[in-house]
């Protein structure tokens, strides 16, 4: 139940800031940011959708728990929207339109 309030959560607040993340978030390169989230933290894409706009919610996630996401743009631009520590990734089956987190 906790991750699926989170996933909802994490829906919820980036549905309507992909408008404000180009003016507010530290963006680069798409290409750039993966790189360097790659290199100097271990993570790697782990997770996606596609907001209404076109652009892709990206999270990155390391083995020791370290985590990022982000927004990336048609325009090949990404905006760091969060980042953290402590990830834990929960088994999960998608059925139909619906993720189902598995105990």
């Amino acid at each position: 139940m906790k991750y699926h309030i989170l996933t909802l959560a994490i829906l919820a607040a980036t549905a309507s800031v992909p408008a404000l993340a180009q003016e507010q978030s530290p963006c680069a390169e798409r290409n750039d940011v993966l790189a360097r989230l790659k290199d100097q933290y271990h993570e790697r894409p782990t997770g996606v959708g596609i907001t209404e706009n076109g652009a892709v919610v990206e999270l990155t996630t390391s083995d020791s728990g370290t985590w990022t996401l982000l927004v990336s743009f048609p325009n090949g631009r990404a905006c760091l929207m969060a980042t953290g520590d402590g990830w834990e990734q929960a088994p999960a089956k998608a059925v139909g339109r619906e993720i189902r987190f598995l105990r």
